[in-house]
């Protein structure tokens, strides 16, 4: 019996009720309205944005290789910080790109290595420099929150 009640009262703009305005009409059709096209628009925002990340993961992960690259100056273990150690520092490196050139650049590099160390750096397809690129569950993962960020657009 409270269901029945309740439901008269959430529906009583629908109603033929002699006191009933128009604009009442309007913003009992306006609101359901608003709310569909929210759920369904944000819906579809957030479908479309994460495939669209990941896809751009996807053609990272496909372009970027790897390369082994030679650490051309001392890395210093640095002091303590107040928010921690760091761990990574900006060193000079060289490595044979892809068409077989030598190339040399700047990238991050774990500090206490000495120079002459060999450590991993990744490359586009111009033999550039660049950050490795994420994994597939790391997409996965990086899309979905871009995906539910986005879905608060229609809004």
């Amino acid at each position: 019996m409270p269901r029945v009640r309740y439901a008269k009262k959430r529906l009583w703009r629908w109603r033929g009720n002699p006191l009933r305005r128009r604009d009442d009409l309007v913003e009992a059709w306006i609101v359901p309205a608003a709310w569909t096209v929210f759920a369904v628009g944000g819906t579809v925002a957030a479908l479309v944005t994460a495939h669209g990340a990941y896809e751009m993961f996807a053609e990272q992960r496909a372009e970027r290789q790897s390369a082994r690259a030679t650490l051309l100056n001392a890395v210093p273990i640095s002091t303590p910080t107040i928010g921690g150690t760091p761990d990574h520092k900006a060193a000079a490196v060289r490595w044979t790109a892809s068409d077989g050139s030598t190339r040399t650049g700047r990238t991050q590099v774990n500090t206490g290595l000495t120079a002459g160390s060999t450590v991993t750096v990744w490359q586009d397809r111009r033999g550039r420099l660049t950050a490795a690129p994420l994994n597939s569950t790391d997409a996965a993962i990086e899309s979905g929150f871009l995906g539910a960020a986005s879905a608060s657009a229609p809004a």
